[in-house]
């Protein structure tokens, strides 16, 4: 087992980290940026290092700061969190030569999974559904819009080399679809370090259905189910729930099954969620796969009863899954999680400023995950989530009004907030029954507003 890791992340996920490897009795060491300085979690390492100024380039994507911060602490583990570098393959590498593991599937693994076009090709050589797609785009604009033909008409424009929606912009016409590879281009370097993008045919009205995998370094792997993640903004998640409401158990238990199969023919060894799009006719395909822990981990969690973060820990450090998972994973009852966001309820638009009044609700059957505390400042400088408010229940409408009941107890005064909008989507009608798709919030709010 590890004696010492370095966390390299900050807000809601570097604090879920540290809790994880506090309950293994792992030493841990934070990092923070000067935006971040004096952060509530920081607390819960034992050791924090200054690594840079605000800006994420400067700090928390400075390879070479995060490998001084290894070697000065001695560490002989790193965790990347969600985001940042964790699909990076040249930093794992850098981390595993600095003589540390990387806490994560091996480099090659995320060359190969974490590049997104790389990792469709790969699915489909392993008989995986696949929506059209392109290559990583050239530098030519002419070379795009061929792409774009060759797909057709509507596309999404999508970083090779990131996710979590930064970066994902759609493209109805020829006339949209230069400006947004460029801006899309843009946003993926400053989010990823990364540059590259590609097309995908854009599915109208979609379900988001994911499904979570792990493996060992030692032939091994399995899945804990899937989750719903189809109520989003902009290509970001903002509810999500497991399991997926409205879908045969027996459809999804299937799709589960195959994805395991094909994870453990390729030798996947540590954690990753396979991405899915679902149509209207009931048909699956791949979306992508992020070779990382999920930042909607925690409803997997909720309904498995199994610490995915402790888990992939014990993967990365050599144990075998027989030993790290229940013989049987039982899914019991519905969890739903929604993300906080400081923006404007209207827009969407990041909304950053102070944390004057910043209460979560006190209910222990609650779970709150969030790197922020009353009186700090929400930066413009990186993703504008604040907190993630998790229930779990026994049916996917006690978790509803659960859930609601939470959000409504949340006190957030001094930045605009995404709360009503989400409240608004839980006590909808569309919502209550199941009937989530990617475009489910613009159209309650729209509703909402015409009412």
């Amino acid at each position: 087992m590890f004696n010492k890791v370095v966390v390299a992340n900050r807000g809601a996920v570097a604090a879920r980290v540290l809790r994880a490897l506090n309950a293994m009795g792992i030493h841990s060491v934070a990092v923070y940026s000067e935006a971040d300085a004096g952060a509530p979690y920081l607390e819960m390492a034992g050791e924090a290092y200054a690594i840079g100024p605000a800006p994420a380039r400067e700090s928390y994507l400075n390879q070479d700061a995060l490998i001084e911060v290894l070697r000065k602490s001695h560490s002989d583990g790193l965790h990347p969190g969600y985001g940042f570098l964790s699909e990076n393959a040249g930093f794992a590498q850098r981390v595993v030569n600095a003589g540390a593991r990387f806490i994560g599937p091996s480099p090659r693994w995320i060359e190969a999974m974490g590049h997104k076009t790389r990792a469709r090709e790969l699915a489909a050589e392993h008989g995986m559904p696949m929506a059209a797609g392109s290559g990583v785009l050239p530098a030519d604009p002419a070379a795009a819009l061929a792409a774009a033909r060759a797909i057709g008409f509507p596309v999404l424009v999508k970083p090779a080399g990131g996710g979590g929606g930064i970066g994902m912009l759609p493209a109805k016409d020829e006339g949209e679809l230069v400006a947004a590879v460029e801006r899309s281009r843009s946003m993926a370097e400053r989010g990823f370090g990364n540059a590259e993008v590609y097309l995908e045919r854009l599915i109208e009205r979609p379900r988001h259905v994911e499904f979570q995998v792990l493996g060992d370094t030692h032939g091994s792997a399995a899945h804990l189910f899937e989750r719903d993640c189809s109520t989003q903004r902009r290509n970001q998640k903002v509810i999500e729930e497991a399991p997926a409401p409205g879908i045969a158990r027996a459809r999804t238990d299937a799709v589960a099954e195959q994805i395991a199969g094909i994870m453990r023919k390729m030798g996947y060894d540590n954690i990753g969620t396979v991405e899915m799009l679902m149509a209207g006719d009931g048909s699956f395909s791949v979306l992508e796969m992020n070779t990382r822990l999920q930042a909607e981990h925690g409803v997997t969690e909720e309904v498995t009863g199994v610490d995915l973060v402790q888990a992939q820990v014990r993967s990365a450090a050599g144990e075998r899954l027989s030993d790290i998972l229940p013989v049987r994973i039982l899914l019991k009852g519905h969890a739903l999680q929604a993300r906080v966001y400081a923006e404007d309820p209207r827009n969407f638009f990041p909304s950053p400023g102070r944390l004057k009044v910043f209460r979560p609700p006190q209910d222990p059957r609650v779970r709150v995950e969030t790197g922020y505390a009353e009186g700090r400042d929400v930066t413009p400088h990186y993703d504008p989530m604040v907190a993630k408010v998790i229930v779990h229940a026994g049916t996917r409408e006690q978790a509803i009004d659960h859930l609601a009941d939470a959000l409504g107890a949340f006190d957030i005064q001094g930045i605009k907030h995404n709360l009503p909008a989400v409240l608004a989507v839980l006590r909808s009608e569309a919502f209550r029954a199941g009937r989530v798709h990617t475009g489910l919030i613009p159209e309650v709010l729209s509703q909402r507003k015409a009412a």
